[in-house]
């Protein structure tokens, strides 16, 4: 199926590049059935600002905080310039922002306006002078993260012929140098097929959480952390390691409870069913051992000694120290970057951050 899909992607990738906007028009109506204003797809800018003015209060004051706090820390990690001086030589390192950016934003059931945030503050914190963002239908919502992010066009544009028009350009969309944000197989192939035209980010998995815990632990907070995670979509990992069989069962009979009236239930179910576990180990050492081979995107640390375990986490997305620090708060508010390496990628990948949109000269 892979390889069908990579035969198909590549198709359009060449029609795209040899027919631009022709192309890329025959593709959406195909695929989204979605037709084109006055021969383009970009979102008209008093078209964006009136549907992100529609967005409810509660939602518009939290993407206004997360905005803040992704600023915030986006802001103090950004690479400065160097220079050594060595025998009356001066060698110097100049880093300096990429040009443009696209970010593709998905569709369907997986819109999470967080990802317009994570995504877009780095690269206009790190200067990028135009991002440009793609989408297959754009929310109030998104577009209001769009806003507040400081994305500077739209198009409702998605597939592989969204990543080709960004890779190569065409008529009404512009040529960008790196390509950021996850996507289904259609788009996750495009990208690994046009790097090399542009940079990209990676090449985004299923979405994963490692829990750590000992007997102290919460059951019912942990059951809330590993459902956060499995609702995502059927694939994702939601995976618990601890040294006390009795907060396994007790996990396990929380998450029969919190998932009976949950909305998302039957992906969140299948995501446990067929990629969740519960791992009994005799130590915390151990746990860590296993931690550290499976390089989890998300690892969260509820036991005792939780801070001086962190020392010997070596190969993890995002790390989440005690029992109140839960994984849902780094995915959309504490201000760390969302976008992590995922499928055992976090033993030499980092998370996304201003560095992605920097050059070294």
């Amino acid at each position: 199926m892979a390889g069908d899909i990579d035969a198909q992607v590549a198709q359009i990738l060449a029609d795209v590049r040899t027919r631009r906007d022709d192309a890329v028009i025959e593709y959406t109506r195909r695929f989204d059935k979605r037709e084109p204003t006055n021969g383009s797809y970009e979102v008209a800018r008093g078209v964006w600002e009136a549907a992100s003015d529609r967005v409810a209060a509660p939602v518009r004051n939290a993407l206004e905080l997360a905005t803040q706090r992704i600023r915030a820390f986006h802001e103090r990690v950004i690479n400065p310039g160097v220079h050594v001086d060595l025998d009356g030589v001066r060698l110097e390192l100049r880093v300096t922002p990429l040009a443009r950016a696209g970010l593709y934003v998905p569709g369907g059931t997986a819109r999470y306006p967080s990802s317009v945030l994570m995504t877009a503050i780095p690269a206009k914190v790190a200067g990028v002078r135009e991002v440009i963002m793609v989408t297959p239908g754009a929310s109030p919502e998104t577009l209001l993260a769009a806003r507040l992010a400081g994305v500077d066009r739209v198009f409702e544009l998605g597939g592989a012929q969204a990543v080709a028009a960004l890779a190569y350009g065409t008529q009404t969309v512009p040529r960008v140098d790196k390509i950021v944000g996850p996507g289904n197989a259609w788009v996750a192939s495009a990208k690994r097929q046009v790097y090399g035209e542009v940079d990209i980010d990676s090449i985004a998995g299923p979405s994963e959480v490692l829990i750590i815990a000992d007997d102290g632990a919460n059951p019912s907070w942990i059951a809330a952390d590993l459902i956060a995670q499995a609702e995502h979509d059927r694939d994702a990992r939601a995976v618990l390691v601890t040294t006390s069989a009795k907060l396994a069962a007790a996990v396990n009979a929380e998450l029969a409870r919190q998932l009976a009236d949950l909305p998302r239930k039957e992906i969140a179910e299948a995501a446990l069913r067929t990629h969740g576990a519960a791992v009994i180990v005799a130590s915390l050492d151990a746990a860590v051992d296993f931690a550290n081979a499976f390089a989890p995107e998300h690892l969260e640390l509820q036991c005792e000694g939780a801070r001086d375990l962190t020392a010997r986490c070596m190969t993890a997305g995002a790390i989440f120290v005690g029992a109140y620090s839960s994984e849902a708060a780094g995915d959309y508010l504490a201000g760390g970057n969302h976008v992590l390496p995922t499928g055992g990628a976090a033993r030499y990948a980092s998370p996304l951050g201003v560095h992605d949109f920097l050059k070294q000269t």
